[in-house]
Parts: structure tokens; C-alpha cells; sequence
């Protein structure tokens, strides 16, 4: 992928006649075991071992943005002896830390814990080789997710700048550069253009692809961008030792085999995961993620939409495939969750990452986890490492690398396609196993008290509450009417149905019947709906009913007072006008037809009312003067994110 418009070839026919070596023939040379649980481990240790005994010079190295050391490892491994590290968070500094120093994985380095902006590379004598990859957050899938990237406009994701600083002064024969490949397309293009023409301009001739860490014997599909820059000749990435593209379309390391022969606690092999939805996880098969509980993937009575929740989101890993990728970050449900409907133990995480078993990682379960998912996988730094050994410094090894020709074209991403047919296959088996008949839901009428505090807490109560609440369910509808117990006149109907879909719930029609003249009192309506489709096991919330914003809206609604005042402004998020769209100050002020002056005053009287409005102060990938309203109903709550941020 030398330049975006070179020819892409599927196969690799222009490829030189040579005996080239496959993953088993590379591991049978340096007489070390493969395919076996933490082989990498073995290989690892095998081609450091070699290095040394033939006495190869040692590649002066330095670290940069060194997280837990992934790369450091791999590199560590072909001979690029560490000098120094450079990580300015202090749990991921502690375990570079206690990996360096005589006897330990680094034995030569020395790790900074500091800001890189204050590292000035002073003293290092001849550096060889530069490694590292700049925080990747402001370019990740999550900030696509939400409408944006932050890019470049966040302090995090000019710091490839100071990387370009050090390579300037330093002047390495070349250098290795990760991130997330999101960063290709970010801002149209704008940082990825300016990462490539600020390490031109120093004098290096740029590489790059995107891989996916599978291709190279992780068990885990990882992908990434790598950029090697070399001062002179030229470099070709490895072609993948694991997968379809593989000499001999060589299996994938799967993640059973990955994680064999742990030996875990009682407390690590406890099945079940924790919380209102952690029941789910039995009936999950491997390989898929809350997505079985969808209508589109034919269960009989779903609780989430389609694409409403992250892919991670109750993700159940498949112990014959690699697993998807490790997150830094998550709650009780993120996934790859084990087979075994139960967390992963964090010795399970660093084989699935390729850690070595001996690697000791500083910190409490979510910081350890946290330092694996922020890493490069060391099997993946192995095979970078060795083809820039072999190509950059001229190494010779007892095996033949394969290179990859510059126009080739990898298939991870087709694959990744093929597989989605199937895990449905996989889905509606499991259906058909479980629910040989549709469960006959039994659904209450119900009467009883309810309060609201100015977080949107749901309190339900028999004998007193600041609303009496009365629902009824019949063949057609249900019906939920709120009263406030305090005397209040006047009457507000909310009508709701699907819209041209079928909604999966046991009623035609949603009605709300709403006494009093405050819009407070029909954000408790909603909240009643919410929860009745919670505790009935129609829905996980409201939102599901609705679908995620970025798709449209499943409901209509319709709006019939005439007590309640600003109309003018409700009327165009019930029809959908104003909402599931990214609208400017402008447009906003037309349709709620009022000032724009006047649309802070409004965002802000709805942020009362539980809505869940956004700009540039609460979500900064959102452009200056641009506005969005996910959905037509309230959905605040305690621990909503956005209840806490501020519109200005």
C-alpha cells in the first residue's frame, strides 16, 4: 500500500520463485514448539536465542508512547535492545518498570515516566531504530460512533508531532509507527495527511497497511495501521503466517488453544457475569454479542435493536476462532467474554493478547486489563520486528521470511464479511433449540406510586410518591395514565406506534395519559413506559423499542393537548423534525420558530425534562453551532454520561 492508487493483486504471482518459509518451517528451524498453547511464548524465546548465540549485533532502540511494552517485547525479542522507554502513565510506567533492569525482559533500558513533551533525548548516543505508537482514543471507533473524531483537535492527537521531533534529532536509520486505522480517514483525511508529509519531510521514505493482528499467529482480530519509515532502500510488510493470505492457508491460532493449561482460582472460573442483563450470557452462543437478542437475528422476543450498543457489548468469545479485539476500557459487559458465560481471567487476557506468561503486569484486574487492550500484541511486533531485521538491517535467519509486494491485496476484511452469515446461522440454530415455541409473555395491570428526582432516578413505591400511576394492558394496547398527587388540571395524550416495522411487543398501540399542565409530568410517562418494558422482558429500555438514533426512528408519536405550553418547540421532536440529525443553531431556531439567541435558553429547559441534547461543550466531535437530539422521549438518567456535561 505504497501509494492509494497503486493496482491491488488478490494473489501473489508476482511473487520471486523462492522456497519461502511457512510458520511451522520458521519454528521447526529455530527448534521451537508451534500450535501449542503460549507458542508464541516459545517462539519468542527461541529467535532471541538464536540472535544471541550467533552473536548478531544489537539494534539500539528507543520506546516511545510504551504503554505495558507490547512492541517493546517483540522487538525485544529480534535483537532491538531498548534503551530507553518513554510512557507518561504512571500504572503503565510501574510495569516497565518491573520488566527492566539485569535479569529481567529488558535488561539495558530505562524507562521515563514523564510527558514526552518534556523528553528531550539527550544522552542517548546512536540510536539505530525508533518504536512506538501515539494515544489512538481521539481516533477510535468510539468517536466514529458518536458522529466524529476529535482528531487532531485534541491535545492527544498531535502528539505523533513530538515523535517526529525525536526522529528529526536522532536521525535512526528508520522507524515503526501504530495506530488505529481509523486515523486514515479521520477529518477527511486532514491528520493523515499531515502524519505523512511531517515524516517525508525529515527524510523518510513511508510504508503502511492496515493488518490484522490474526494474520501474524495472535489470537485475536486486532487491526491497525502500521507506518514504517526508512532513510534508505526500500521495506515490504510480511506476508501473513496465519489465515487465508498464509503460505499453506494456515488455521488461525485459536483462542481455546490459546488459553489452555491456565491454571485459574475458583473465583476466576466461576461462571455468570454481573448485572440486570448478566442472565443473558447463557443462552448466547460463541462467537456472537447482544445481536441474538434482535428481531433481525430472528429471536422470538428481542430486547435490543439492531446496532444499538457497541459490537463488544455482551460478546461471547468463540473458542475455535481468534477473538475480537481487546478493549483498554469497558464495563461488566464488554466482551470477548469465555465460552464458559463468564469473565476472562487476566492471565486468559495476556495469552490472548501474546504476552508471555512470565510478563508481569502491575495493577488491579482493570488496570492490568486496561494496560492489555492499550498494547500491541508482542506475536504481531515479532513478525514487524523480523521483516525489518531482515530487509533494514540485513539479518540473516536459518528461513526463508515472505514478503508482501506492495500491490497486494490482504482479505481479513472479506473474511470478516463471509463470517457474518456464519454466526447467523450459528444464531438461528440456537433459537430453534431454545425456543422451539414463542414464550407467552404475562403482563399486569398494575397501580402504584411513583417519584422522580432531579437526576431522573426511578422510585416506585405502593403507598406514596409524587405521581399515581395506573397501567393496563389489553389485546391491542397498553395503556399508562399519570397523576400527579398534588391537584392539577387538564389532560395530555401521547399516542405511540410503530412505524411501517414490526415492533415485537405484544401490543398495536402505546398509550399515555398525562394529567397537568407541566412537561415534567409527561417525562414521568415516559419514564413509566421505559420501565414497564424493562420489567415485562419486552425490551432492555425504551431505546431499544425506538432503535439506535443513527438509523432513524421505529416510533411515531403523536402529541394531542392543549394545556401545555411551548408547543413550538415539542412538536418538532415528537414528529421527528428535530431529531436523530445534526442540525445548526439556524435550522434549529426555524423549527422550533424562536430566536436563535433563544436555542441555548431552550436546549437547557429541555435538559430539565431528561432530553438528551448535544453540542460541541458536551461532545466536541460535533462542530461549533451544530446541535443533536437523539431521540423524540426523555432518556437522562443517574448514570447517563451527558447528565453531567454542560451545554456551555
Amino acid at each position: 500500500m505504497k501509494s492509494s492508487d497503486a493496482k491491488e493483486l488478490t494473489f501473489f504471482e508476482d511473487m520471486e520463485s523462492v522456497d519461502y518459509s511457512s510458520i511451522r518451517d520458521i519454528c521447526a528451524s529455530l527448534n521451537c514448539e508451534y500450535g501449542t498453547p503460549a507458542w508464541p511464548d516459545r517462539f519468542g524465546e527461541a529467535i532471541h536465542k538464536y540472535i544471541k548465540d550467533t552473536k548478531i549485533p544489537k539494534i539500539r532502540t528507543l520506546s516511545l508512547f510504551s504503554g505495558a511494552g507490547g512492541l517493546d517485547i517483540g522487538f525485544h525479542d529480534l535483537g532491538f535492545d531498548i534503551i530507553e522507554s518513554v510512557e507518561i502513565e504512571k500504572k503503565f510506567c510501574s510495569t516497565l518498570i518491573q520488566n527492566s533492569g539485569t535479569g529481567k525482559k529488558f535488561p539495558s533500558s530505562k524507562p521515563n515516566c514523564i510527558d514526552i513533551r518534556e523528553y528531550s533525548g539527550d544522552n542517548l548516543g546512536n540510536i539505530d531504530f525508533i518504536i512506538g505508537g501515539p494515544p489512538c482514543q481521539t481516533f477510535s471507533a468510539a468517536g466514529r460512533r458518536k458522529g466524529g473524531v476529535l482528531g487532531t483537535s485534541d491535545a492527544r492527537g498531535v502528539l505523533f508531532r513530538e515523535y517526529v521531533r525525536l526522529l528529526e534529532k536522532l536521525q535512526p536509520k528508520g522507524f515503526l509507527f501504530e495506530n488505529v486505522y481509523g486515523i486514515v480517514g479521520a477529518q477527511k483525511g486532514e491528520p493523515w495527511t499531515e502524519i505523512k508529509n511531517s515524516f517525508s519531510s525529515i527524510g523518510y521514505k513511508l510504508y503502511y497497511r492496515i493488518l490484522d493482528a490474526a494474520d501474524y499467529g495472535v489470537p485475536q482480530h486486532r487491526e491497525r495501521l502500521i507506518i514504517v519509515g526508512v532513510k534508505k532502500g526500500e521495506f515490504k510488510f510480511p506476508r501473513p503466517t496465519h489465515g487465508c493470505d498464509s503460505r499453506d492457508n494456515e488455521p488461525f491460532y485459536n483462542a481455546g488453544t490459546a488459553i489452555s493449561g491456565l491454571q485459574l482460582t475458583e473465583d476466576e472460573k466461576k461462571t455468570g457475569i454481573n448485572g440486570r442483563f448478566g442472565e443473558l450470557i447463557f443462552n448466547i452462543p460463541p462467537g456472537l454479542n447482544y445481536s441474538f437478542y434482535t428481531k433481525e437475528l430472528g429471536h422470538p422476543s428481542p430486547l435490543f435493536a439492531w446496532r444499538s450498543k457497541f459490537s463488544d457489548f455482551m460478546y461471547k468469545a468463540d473458542p475455535d476462532m481468534p477473538v475480537r479485539t481487546i478493549k483498554a476500557q469497558g464495563g461488566q459487559y464488554t466482551g470477548p467474554l469465555h465460552w464458559d458465560s463468564r469473565y476472562f481471567a487476566c492471565s486468559e487476557f495476556k495469552r490472548l493478547q501474546t504476552f508471555p506468561d512470565d510478563y508481569q503486569l502491575n495493577g488491579v484486574r482493570q488496570v492490568v486489563i486496561h494496560q492489555i487492550g492499550n498494547s500491541v500484541p508482542p506475536q504481531l511486533a515479532r513478525m514487524l520486528a523480523l521483516a525489518i531485521r531482515v530487509q533494514v538491517f540485513n539479518t540473516k535467519f536459518p528461513f526463508h521470511l515472505e514478503l508482501l509486494n506492495s500491490s497486494a491485496k490482504l482479505s481479513f476484511r472479506k473474511k470478516k464479511r463471509e463470517l457474518t452469515q456464519y454466526y447467523r446461522n450459528k444464531a438461528k440454530k440456537a433459537i430453534e433449540e431454545l425456543y422451539p415455541t414463542k414464550e407467552k409473555i404475562l403482563l399486569n395491570n398494575r397501580k402504584f406510586y411513583l417519584s422522580l428526582n432531579d437526576k431522573f432516578k426511578y422510585i416506585e413505591s405502593e403507598q406514596k410518591g409524587d405521581y399515581e400511576v395506573s397501567v393496563r394492558w389489553s389485546r391491542e394496547a397498553l395503556s399508562i395514565s399519570v397523576q400527579p398527587t398534588t391537584p392539577s388540571n387538564g389532560i395530555t395524550q401521547v399516542t405511540i406506534t410503530p412505524a411501517d416495522c414490526e415492533w415485537n411487543i405484544p401490543v398495536r398501540i402505546i398509550k399515555l395519559t398525562i394529567i397537568g399542565s407541566e412537561w415534567k409530568n409527561v417525562t414521568a410517562g415516559w419514564k413509566v413506559l421505559d420501565r414497564m418494558l424493562i420489567d415485562n422482558k419486552l425490551k432492555a429500555d425504551l431505546i431499544q423499542l425506538n432503535g439506535y438514533y443513527q438509523y432513524g426512528s421505529d416510533l411515531v408519536c403523536k402529541l394531542d393537548t392543549k394545556v401545555l405550553d411551548r408547543l413550538n418547540i415539542m412538536q418538532p421532536i415528537y414528529s421527528g423534525l428535530a431529531v436523530s440529525k445534526n442540525l445548526t443553531t439556524t435550522e434549529l431556531a426555524q423549527l422550533f420558530d424562536i430566536k436563535e439567541s433563544d436555542v441555548m435558553y431552550c436546549a437547557k429547559w429541555l435538559r430539565t425534562l431528561g432530553y438528551e441534547i448535544r453540542n460541541n461543550h458536551t461532545n466536541p466531535q460535533l462542530p461549533e453551532n451544530v446541535w443533536l437530539i437523539p431521540y423524540k422521549f426523555p432518556t437522562l438518567l443517574p448514570e447517563s454520561v451527558q447528565l453531567y456535561k454542560q451545554l456551555d
